[in-house]
């Protein structure tokens, strides 16, 4: 075991994400010594690709992570709950790509690109944000640091593999059906989402709001560390596999120009602008689909108040809105020499 060369458990590996991760870490070349895919009792033993070699899938026990340094977590709540202290106690520093411990006050909330500074601060256990959030907050970054932004009104528009591969498959099922003449029965959504859009993602809270979009209220004002930050949101399930689009609306202190929101939005990491209207050009969900990066456009001044800026914002959610957000977290704590568990 090496802080260099850390041995490495990516927990979930058979599922969209957990799969993903373990592209995302042979792809970036992440300098591990070993990689060694968990699941539950029900996916122990299946196989798993890592650069080119299958890997047996192991079954994650309370046990399973001791004389790992680092564990990548896509494994639901519950599991996070009960493994991810066992793993942190044992010396394992896990990024948990689940909503558990995202809000609790000991854990960082962490997107390398906005707030990597946090990471100085965690104590074994470092949360992933919500797809949604990730490429938010990737965008609005530059853009607070420059003017400050006092509110944000968000609506999003979320692909199935949001919600994992039986959406996939639903949505692949009705819209073969449908295109056929034939009924279709919703299964994962309340409602048919072949060519639909389901304005519920989670459930609903008492407020009104569901929990995805309280989420990227609560969220986005931790990563970016403003509890002042005005926040509204509202989460819609479109019929798209891959990549999540969303409409922004930001009020700043500060007046922004188109040109100089284009310039900071360049300049920014993990940005790329794609901005002219004139021609067509704008972000789109099939083009990000397998890309790394977030891309912004239809940047434009909100005309019905003095600083205020519109913008479209799409990005991969299983990549950089999970997998890969998680491996860079694993890049950074190996930058910052972080990667071990506080006594």
């Amino acid at each position: 075991m090496s802080a260099k060369n850390p041995r490495v458990a990516v927990v979930g590996a058979t599922g969209a994400v957990g799969r993903e991760m373990l592209e995302v870490l042979a792809q970036r070349e992440f300098p591990a010594s070993e990689v060694v895919p968990f699941a539950s009792s029900r996916s122990a033993g299946t196989k798993v690709e890592f650069k080119g070699v299958e890997l047996t899938v192991r079954e994650l026990k309370e046990d399973s992570l001791a004389g790992f340094d680092l564990a990548l977590f896509s494994a639901g709540g519950s599991t996070s709950e009960k493994f991810a202290p066992l793993a942190a106690q044992a010396g394992c520093v896990v990024v948990d790509n689940s909503s558990a411990w995202r809000m609790d006050p000991n854990c960082p909330l962490v997107v390398p690109e906005v707030n990597p500074q946090d990471l100085e601060w965690h104590k074994g256990i470092i949360a992933n944000p919500n797809c949604s959030t990730i490429q938010m907050v990737v965008a609005l970054k530059p853009l607070h640091d420059e003017a400050r932004i006092k509110r944000i009104v968000v609506s999003t528009y979320q692909a199935v593999s949001g919600t994992g591969q039986k959406a996939i498959n639903e949505l692949e099922h009705q819209v073969s059906r449908l295109m056929n003449c034939q009924e279709v029965e919703p299964k994962v959504y309340p409602y048919q989402i072949a060519f639909n859009c389901l304005p519920q993602i989670d459930v609903f809270l008492d407020n009104g709001y569901t929990k995805e979009e309280m989420k990227m209220v609560n969220e986005t004002r931790k990563i970016l560390g403003d509890s002042t930050i005005r926040v509204t949101a509202t989460a819609v399930r479109v019929p798209v596999f891959y990549g999540h689009s969303e409409c922004v609306n930001i009020e700043t202190e500060k007046k922004l120009t188109v040109q100089q929101t284009r310039q900071l939005l360049a300049a920014a990491p993990g940005v790329v602008v794609e901005d002219f209207p004139e021609k067509q050009i704008y972000p789109l969900a099939v083009a990000a689909a397998g890309q790394d990066d977030v891309f912004v456009g239809r940047i434009r001044e909100d005309e019905s108040i003095d600083n205020g800026l519109n913008l479209w914002i799409v990005a991969d959610n299983i990549r950089k809105g999970a997998a890969l957000n998680a491996v860079q977290i694993g890049e950074e704590l190996l930058r910052r020499n972080l990667l071990r568990v506080p006594k």
